[in-house]
């Protein structure tokens, strides 16, 4: 069955992770309660307080007091992260389109509104604000220039702004991709192995200076590159071999072990043919040691296959997700022919 378009049968979340903005919190809140006031689908508000030091959850425990109906929270018992902060709102939302905004009133909530109904309207899976006119200084823009380009690159999702918080997501795609480490930026490209890349699109959206305070998940240095470098490897990697490790193991393993076999080739070819002595040239221990790591990387190869099969087989992850169904259920067949259910399954 076909999902709903953009009339009734929707419904809104709205997850925004939350560390030590307990200035912004109220401002926020009074900000998503004007902007979605007069919202066609029922929504929530879900703050998720990610190891606050501050009064964070106070703030938010008030907010909730005061708008029981659309506001809900979770206090994590520490920090956590801002993916697992994520993660979390996104397991505790119930409606059919969520919306993930950040917390220091930097994103425009007005933007949502506008985001939800082209989604639904042009029936994507996903729409990612564009902060095109971004107000933050040189050295946080040219990072993640360049950041978002390689993220394109490596994973053939081109987007001009990855790191963008505002994004509005179809939550049966969201709810199949699970986050961890530093992964909430390449949700886009974790989306695109579940559904085709064009249905994720961008929107421009508004963009404004900090008002309170500094940011928590923003701050760059080393030690936060290494990470988004080493997520981005592990990401690209998903995109394209998910699904089949085995290829990406098995390539590097027959390219070291052919290059080896040449090596020894050309050496025995040496040796018999011309009688050249091989026992001491560098060659020869370089084509023993290029077959060995080759077999090593098939033999990878071979298992990270059986580890796929088992997740996908034993773990009940399907490796695909059905968009919409056409024509009969079946239920005129004999039982014997239609497709089984769940129950009817031995």
């Amino acid at each position: 069955m076909r999902e709903p378009g953009s009339g009734a049968g929707h419904s809104l979340s709205i997850v925004v992770p939350l560390r030590d903005e307990e200035d912004n919190v109220l401002p926020l809140v009074t900000q998503v309660q004007a902007a979605l006031a007069g919202a066609p689908w029922p929504w929530q508000l879900i703050l998720v307080d990610d190891g606050s030091r501050d009064r964070t959850s106070e703030r938010i425990r008030e907010a909730v007091a005061a708008g029981p109906r659309h506001l809900s929270g979770a206090i994590l018992r520490r920090g956590f992260g801002q993916t697992a902060a994520m993660q979390a709102g996104i397991d505790l939302a119930r409606g059919t389109v969520i919306a993930t905004l950040d917390g220091d009133l930097q994103n425009n909530p007005h933007d949502i509104v506008r985001m939800v109904r082209r989604l639904l309207d042009e029936d994507l899976d996903l729409l990612v604000g564009w902060r095109r006119a971004r107000r933050d200084g040189l050295w946080r823009r040219l990072p993640s220039r360049l950041g978002n380009r390689l993220i394109g690159v490596l994973t053939g999702v081109p987007l001009h702004d990855y790191g963008c918080t505002l994004k509005v997501y179809r939550a049966a795609v969201l709810r199949r991709v699970r986050l961890y480490g530093e992964m909430h930026r390449f949700i886009p490209s974790w989306m695109a192995t579940l559904t085709s890349p064009d249905r994720i699109r961008e929107e421009e959206v508004s963009h404004f200076p900090r008002r309170h305070g500094r940011s928590k998940y923003g701050t760059y240095g080393l030690g936060r590159a290494a990470k988004v470098l080493l997520d981005l490897l592990t990401m690209a990697f998903f995109v394209r071999f998910r699904a089949s490790p085995g290829h990406f193991f098995g390539r590097i393993g027959l390219g070291c072990g052919g290059a080896g076999l040449a090596a020894l080739g050309w050496l025995a070819w040496q040796k018999l043919g011309e009688g050249a002595a091989i026992a001491g040239r560098p060659l020869l221990l370089l084509g023993i040691l290029l077959v060995v790591i080759g077999v090593q990387f098939v033999c990878t190869g071979i298992l990270t296959e059986l580890l796929a099969r088992t997740w996908f087989e034993a773990g009940g992850a399907p490796a695909y997700l059905v968009r919409e169904t056409v024509g009969g259920s079946g239920e005129d067949l004999p039982s014997h022919q239609r497709p089984r259910t769940a129950r009817e399954r031995p």
